[in-house]
């Protein structure tokens, strides 16, 4: 039996090109949205409002965040590789986000098309708090699209 509103701490992150299940593991997703820029135009003689044309759609970047990940991952790698070797290595990927319900099968899909690393952050270490080390990847994309 599925509840509606969904939880939110029950999803999958996975990656095309990337198979490995400690790379699906995060513990925050956030960035999924987008918005409509507008122009407005005053329209000559027409005090009571003004016209507010539609522009384009923009959207921030998808943020994952992660408990530090080991060397021989193939998203750090990949992060590594991008951050390292300018634009001629940038190698888009296809990255998937499911919101699953209490069987683990997806209610809800995103896609994002043409993703790439542009922030790669290693979160603040304090000996006085009893945290995991955590690592923040931002991702660009062209566009995403929400399949269920």
């Amino acid at each position: 039996m599925n509840l509606y509103p969904p939880v939110a701490f029950h999803f999958r992150v996975s990656f095309g090109g990337v198979s490995s299940a400690a790379d699906a593991s995060f513990q925050k997703v956030s960035g999924i949205g987008a918005k409509m820029e507008t122009e407005e135009v005053v329209e000559g003689g027409e005090n009571a409002f003004v016209h507010r044309l539609p522009k384009k759609v923009s959207h921030d970047n998808l943020v994952l965040e992660r408990g530090i990940a080991d060397m021989d991952s193939d998203l750090v790698s990949w992060c590594q590789e991008t951050m390292a070797g300018g634009l001629g290595s940038i190698k888009p990927r296809l990255v998937y986000v499911h919101l699953l319900d209490s069987e683990r099968s997806p209610l809800h899909a995103w896609t994002f098309a043409n993703a790439y690393p542009v922030r790669w952050q290693v979160g603040d270490f304090n000996a006085q708090e009893n945290k995991v080390a955590v690592e923040t990847i931002e991702l660009a994309y062209s566009m995403w699209m929400r399949e269920i």
